[in-house]
């Protein structure tokens, strides 16, 4: 598989890991350390992987056999650090995501998500 599959595969679980409420998903995604960063609600949100994960977890999961929205915009890659532009929905909402990938002992992770909520 190359780096770019690997990243996409890697997008898949996020976007999958939320719309499905699957944690072994959304843990294999995120470095551990991750920090997600956002405005909700009229306040800048700073969480950690578990904090987020716990978010996802307290909605609703889509009904099996839902197609997940996932509008992967830009890809790009550059030796061990990649960058993906991706838009998304979650519990009624959608998002554009910038996430931030560091390939870590050959597996690629989630270091960073920076999201814009759309109103």
């Amino acid at each position: 598989m190359s780096d770019e599959q690997a990243v996409g595969t890697v997008v898949h679980l996020y976007v999958d890991g939320m719309a499905f409420c699957n944690e072994a998903a959304l843990r294999k995604a995120f470095h551990p350390d991750a920090k997600i960063i956002g405005n909700y609600e009229g306040a800048v949100e700073w969480m950690s992987r578990d904090d987020f994960i716990a978010a996802i977890l307290a909605e609703p999961p889509v009904p099996p056999g839902t197609q997940p929205l996932m509008d992967i915009e830009i890809t790009d890659l550059e030796g061990d650090a990649a960058f993906v532009k991706v838009t998304d929905e979650f519990a009624g909402m959608r998002f554009t995501d910038y996430l931030s990938l560091l390939k870590i002992g050959g597996h690629w992770v989630i270091v960073n998500k920076l999201y814009h909520l759309h109103r």
